[in-house]
């Protein structure tokens, strides 16, 4: 099965930008072992189920264990933007080591984040956040149709239209930060379908927002999911065609062994061979992948979030931009509300702190809330690069490919990572729009 690539034609490996061309070379897998249990991974599963190929999927919990599990579930292009973005170093450092801040970073000699930290923030420049943004514009104008595709091939769990899907803000000064980037955006190829609202009519539109609400932005053509729900059905449909999933497989290493295939091997020294390995384990890919030529260090960037039961349940989700709180309806009920980005290691404990602070941010802007009766308080941690955009593709290895460092948009992008990858490992070539997400850059 070929797809039609919106971009043009498929294209082969060419050294010069650092692709492998062995893989070009070698014939198509008949085993794929996936390292990861989220969006990104099973997504990466089945479209290569859908070329015929046998795949076995790795996780040290279970499915949707960790970011694609507590996000806000947004499929929507219009905020898809590169994470490091000039305005992040506004905040200035003594405001991002507050626990407060919407993006925290705590003191640490870690040398590890101190690496991707000075990345990040050489890439925190309108030059480069334009350049990247003109990257993002190309896959968002084919990340909807990867969700289609899935509904198509039997994924039971739909997508859901966000209609309308709202921005809200206590001044239209704030307001016009947003729109601001949506000027960028525009600019740089993309297209947001928008109105400004007044502070009545965003807040007749939707009655749980507070009267310190203001002014709006009214956002057509966007989506949202229920993540759990979701990820859980798409690994369903993945067993169903013969997938195995395999839980509580904590990997260690992974061992190219040449023509005799590559060895997955857990800490407990269990070890899975298949023809090919697929490294899609969040924000723990670089432990994996780096001995395998990924320089680009991956830190995790943690989102928290937890669920209430408002008087009134929105029916779409709601964004506020400067509070960075994303608000989405998920079902009997439940309203969740996630928030922040905490570039701290993923194995570190919830921080209580944070969740208060998600909480002091969104108190004023909605109403009918009693923030005391929490539900589901819960910590992920997303995969995030220094320049922000993902690592798709194939490594120095033949045998090792990566899909991984989407930041906060690894469900946004997955099933559309997932397409590309899959025709990228069993035709030797890469897809134009993948292009720019070479691991070995």
């Amino acid at each position: 099965m070929t797809f039609p690539w919106a971009t043009g034609g498929i294209q082969k490996h060419d050294n010069k930008e650092g692709w492998n061309s062995d893989m070009a070379r070698s014939s198509a897998p008949e085993h794929v072992t996936i390292v990861g249990a989220g969006m990104v991974g099973l997504a990466t599963a089945w479209h290569l189920q859908e070329q015929g190929v046998q795949v076995t999927i790795l996780d040290r919990e279970g499915v949707a264990a960790d970011s694609s599990w507590g996000n806000a579930g947004w499929l929507a292009p219009a905020l898809t933007l590169p994470l490091p973005e000039p305005a992040v170093l506004s905040y200035g450092l003594r405001a991002m080591l507050s626990p407060s801040s919407p993006v925290y970073v705590p003191l640490s000699a870690d040398p590890h984040l101190l690496r991707f930290l000075a990345g990040f923030a050489r890439h925190c420049t309108p030059r480069a956040w334009r350049k990247a943004m003109g990257v993002f514009n190309d896959v968002n104008k084919l990340a909807l149709g990867a969700f289609d595709e899935l509904t198509q091939g039997g994924v039971v769990e739909n997508t859901r239209l966000a209609d309308p899907f709202l921005a809200a803000f206590v001044s239209e000064q704030d307001r016009e930060t947003l729109v601001a980037e949506f000027r960028h955006v525009a600019e740089s190829g993309g297209e947001v379908d928008f109105d400004l609202l007044t502070g009545d009519e965003i807040r007749n539109l939707e009655p749980a927002l507070g009267d310190g609400v203001r002014a709006g932005i009214l956002l057509r053509n966007q989506r949202f999911i229920n993540p759990p729900k979701y990820v859980a059905s798409l690994a369903d449909a993945v067993r169903e065609r013969g997938g195995e999933i395999i839980t509580t497989f904590d990997v260690a290493d992974v061992v190219d062994r040449g023509s005799a295939g590559v060895d997955v091997v857990s800490t407990s020294g269990e070890r899975r061979t298949s023809d090919h390995v697929v490294v899609a384990n969040g924000a723990r890919l670089t432990r994996l992948a780096k001995k395998f030529g990924v320089k680009t260090v991956v830190q995790a960037g943690r989102g928290y979030s937890f669920t209430v039961r408002p008087t009134h349940v929105p029916k779409n989700p709601v964004y506020f931009p400067v509070q960075r709180v994303a608000c989405t309806p998920l079902d009997s009920g439940r309203f969740r509300v996630a928030g922040m980005m905490e570039f701290r290691s993923p194995d570190a404990p919830l921080d209580p702190r944070r969740i208060k602070a998600i909480v002091d941010a969104a108190r004023p802007v909605l109403t009918g809330i009693d923030w005391n009766q929490r539900e589901e308080e819960w910590v992920g941690s997303r995969p995030c690069t220094p320049d922000g955009l993902p690592l798709i593709g194939g490594t120095k290895s033949a045998r090792v490919s990566v899909a991984g460092g989407h930041g906060m948009w690894g469900v946004a992008l997955g099933p559309l990572t997932g397409r590309m990858l899959a025709a990228s490992i069993t035709s030797g070539s890469v897809p134009p729009a993948m292009r720019p997400f070479n691991p070995l850059r």
